[in-house]
């Protein structure tokens, strides 16, 4: 008798053949697991896009910090285009080698183009270049912020699929609600603090002006110490002590009327209106006036100019922009009125032009349109460094660097590319891409300041040598 393949003996008196036993040979391993094709692909397109050309030099820390960032979206998109394809086979180790060589070639390439433009950029805004330790830094760099993120994305799904969709989804409501009833006002009041503190601290390397023509003065009518961090820096600046400066703070006076009379009331003390030019400078939302721009205008009219400005917010621009932007055009709006009306009481009137930077042009720019037509006065205005669509420039003299991402970053640059007619050329451009444009100058908006005068956010004393001499 003959035995059957399987070990079940066979019915006597029968025979059957043998069977043919196929063995399938599964391909060689060699004991590397490659990522798939479609991973390869999703952190060389990350790589490339983090890497392209930006506006402003970045350190080795900000351009890994995006990579990274980028890298880990990468894999959660093809993470979930698996997932939602439900497309979980292996490509074949042969694909897989050459995507990820391929794509790790590409990738280099991209950080070594990056470093050549940071070099082009340095050069052409006298920083100091870069090597190739900075590639190295930002490839580690990168590399760990990716995997860290990578790491924390895995353990919250692991925490999902443990808790279940139901309960997933009420935790995840739970936290959601409490960080908007109890977090976020409770962060929004800390840093409140935080600005009004600073907003107030005195800095004993600035000393209170003693020049009759300067707001905290021993004679002026505003207290030294309520002028604000900002403040104080303004009336204790400049080199020509013909020249007015008139500064009222936000702790000068509890309501903005009372602090718009105070200024025109210090302007006629320190006979600010028998100058030939008054110059109504908006501050951005923190105080600051642009110590450039007012120098340049007291060289332009030979310090026969004043020079005003009244605080609306202690807190930064981009805080002021996104919570309080009324505050500010309130503020311009009734400042520019009330130094306008009591002008033209004057003999001899003296010309009004109207400054501002950042946000202090958004605010300025319509107070100057409203005004400028039924005062003529007003005579100009200079924005410097406006936001993009957010200002209105008819009749303005518009200074605006191609390096400056404030300029250039709206939600339209998400779709096309910015117009350069407003723009002056400071450093080399780079090309629009889609969406790619608008992240790289997203991020280059925190580095806005980080240059010298002339390049990105920073202006020179041409802000106030620009401003038109008014007949």
């Amino acid at each position: 008798m003959m035995a059957s393949i399987t070990g079940v003996p066979a019915p006597a008196g029968t025979a059957r053949p043998a069977a043919r036993q196929t063995v399938t040979k599964s391909p060689p391993s060699s004991g590397l697991r490659l990522p798939r094709v479609g991973t390869s692909v999703a952190l060389t397109v990350a790589v490339l896009a983090s890497s392209a050309p930006a506006l402003l030099p970045r350190p080795a820390v900000t351009q890994a910090l995006s990579t990274g960032v980028s890298m880990a979206i990468a894999l959660a998109v093809a993470w979930s285009a698996r997932w939602a394809l439900r497309t979980h086979r292996h490509s074949r180790f042969r694909a897989q080698a050459w995507a990820a060589g391929v794509g790790t070639m590409i990738a280099l390439g991209a950080v070594y183009s990056n470093v050549m433009w940071q070099n082009t950029l340095r050069l052409a805004m006298g920083s100091p270049t870069v090597d190739w330790r900075y590639a190295i830094d930002v490839v580690g760099g990168a590399s760990c912020v990716a995997l860290a993120l990578w790491g924390i994305g895995l353990g919250a799904l692991k925490l999902c699929n443990a808790l279940g969709v139901a309960r997933s989804i009420g935790l995840i409501v739970i936290v959601g609600v409490l960080s908007y009833a109890v977090a976020v006002p409770a962060l929004w009041s800390a840093m409140s603090s935080s600005f009004a503190a600073s907003n107030s601290a005195l800095d004993e390397t600035v000393t209170a002006p003693v020049a009759q023509t300067r707001s905290g003065s021993p004679n002026s009518l505003v207290p030294w110490r309520t002028l604000g961090r900002e403040g104080r820096k303004f009336v204790s600046g400049g080199l020509d002590p013909r020249a007015a400066r008139i500064y009222v703070g936000l702790d000068s006076a509890p309501t903005l009327e009372q602090r718009v009379n105070m200024a025109v009331a210090d302007m006629e003390r320190a006979e600010a209106f028998a100058r030939d030019v008054v110059v109504v400078a908006i501050p951005t939302g923190s105080g600051w006036v642009d110590e450039n721009a007012v120098t340049g205008a007291e060289h332009a009219f030979g310090g026969s100019v004043a020079t005003v400005a009244v605080q609306y917010s202690n807190k930064p621009s981009w805080a002021t922009f996104l919570f309080a932007e009324d505050d500010a055009r309130r503020s311009a709006d009734a400042v520019v009125d009330a130094i306008a009306a009591r002008a033209a009481t004057e003999a001899t009137p003296p010309k009004i032009v109207v400054y501002g930077q950042s946000l202090g042009s958004v605010a300025g720019s319509d107070a100057y349109l409203t005004h400028r037509n039924t005062n003529p006065l007003i005579c100009g205005a200079v924005w410097a460094g406006p936001p993009a669509g957010a200002v209105n420039t008819e009749g303005a003299t518009v200074l605006a660097n191609s390096s400056d991402p404030v300029v250039r970053w709206s939600a339209q640059l998400l779709w096309s590319a910015p117009s350069p007619v407003t723009t002056r050329h400071d450093a080399p451009t780079p090309m629009w891409l889609p969406l790619v444009s608008f992240v790289q100058t997203s991020i280059d908006l925190a580095a806005a300041l980080d240059v010298d005068a002339g390049h990105g956010h920073r202006y020179g004393t041409d802000q106030g040598t620009s401003m038109p001499r008014c007949r």
